[in-house]
């Protein structure tokens, strides 16, 4: 995985223009196809490639803008990045409307409702524009496919056994989680209850499942509230960045006993991390946000050059990135996925090596 991040990161000199397109704006060609069509172009100069992030201020969501935009520039296209102000459906129902007015050729969106943005996506698909998702998941008929950070059971597992480790085998724990409606926390989520319906997690008891809405302070609120209400409460798992980073601050600031684990990033956490009762945080999870994007950039640009249509079983190139080709496999609903590769473990003994890297 560490050969992986360091290739990704290799240009972070380019992070200041994130959220700004990536060049001046260009006609329509006519050769842009519909969803149930294929049609083969040389290269990708004048084609227009939308990334939708799930909010403005969101480190985790900036990466993957980040990295889809790196490949998007590096291989002649040009990047429009949207990030709405609030994580909510409705904002992003309005930058998609505003990309079909643009003519881009593809939407690529890390979705804050798997359902509320299916009428506005069907809008895109019937012009001509090439969807698909990451990170947060869409409804299978709205998109071609979807670019997912791991496998749901992978990360479901690894959250599950975290918990049981970190509270001895049992007790009470809680879970801090990004929005109701995130298609991609929700999913992790159900994982974990139905791995934890072993014989082996029987000790454990999950006493609250609370949103902090991917905000700092709503996610502090949230952390604090479980504090007062389960003064017997041993672990909290928040699979969310801004989760995670809020509920760490609180639990160490406070000196409290509760420990944490669950997805963060490596700068944010490592002053949390570590093995002893100094520290909130023994160890967590995740995987590289910039590689998120870059992998959506490829099934961006390969869809839009006809080299794949989303189907099972379709293979495609991604530059240099370790796992390439990768290959489209069934996704849980029914759709189609690509699968970035498993969740990795950030503990005291790796924690200062990777701080600076992302």
């Amino acid at each position: 995985m560490k050969k992986r991040l360091v290739a990704g990161l290799l240009s972070l000199s380019m992070a200041a223009v994130l959220l700004g397109g990536c060049g001046s704006s260009t006609e329509k060609e006519d050769d842009v196809t519909t969803d149930q069509e294929t049609t083969s172009v040389d290269d990708i100069s004048g084609k227009k490639f939308a990334i939708i992030i799930r909010n403005a201020g969101n480190p985790y969501a900036e990466k993957e803008a980040e990295g889809f935009q790196k490949v998007i520039e590096a291989e002649g296209g040009e990047c429009i990045v949207k990030a709405p102000e609030a994580a909510t459906a409705d904002a992003q129902v309005s930058l998609i409307q505003s990309l079909i007015s643009q003519e881009v050729d593809s939407i690529a969106i890390a979705s804050n409702d798997v359902n509320a943005l299916s009428a506005a996506l069907e809008e895109a698909m019937d012009a001509g524009i090439k969807v698909s998702s990451l990170d947060s998941n869409v409804a299978p008929e709205v998109r071609q496919t979807f670019v997912n950070q791991a496998g749901t059971e992978e990360i479901g597992q690894a959250l599950a056994d975290a918990v049981l480790d970190i509270s001895g085998g049992e007790g009470q724990f809680a879970i801090l989680s990004a929005s109701s409606q995130a298609a991609n926390q929700n999913a992790w989520i159900a994982s974990m209850e139905e791995i934890m319906k072993d014989e082996k997690y029987a000790k454990l008891e999950l006493v609250e499942v609370a949103y902090g809405d991917d905000e700092p302070q709503k996610s502090t609120d949230q952390t604090q509230a479980l504090l007062q209400k389960y003064p017997d409460l041993k672990v909290i798992c928040s699979p969310t960045t801004v989760g995670i980073s809020a509920a760490a601050k609180v639990l160490q600031d406070e000196k409290s006993s509760v420990k944490l684990t669950g997805l963060g990033l490596p700068s944010e956490m490592s002053e949390y991390i570590g093995d002893d009762d100094k520290h909130s945080c023994p160890y967590m999870f995740l995987w590289n946000p910039e590689d998120v994007g870059r992998l959506s950039a490829y099934v961006s640009i390969a869809l839009v050059k006809g080299e794949i249509t989303g189907a099972e079983g379709e293979t495609f190139e991604a530059g240099d990135m370790e796992n390439s080709p990768y290959t489209i496999t069934k996704c849980e609903d029914g759709g189609t996925e690509v699968i970035l590769g498993p969740p990795f473990k950030f503990d005291s003994s790796n924690i200062d090596e990777w701080k600076d890297i992302y």
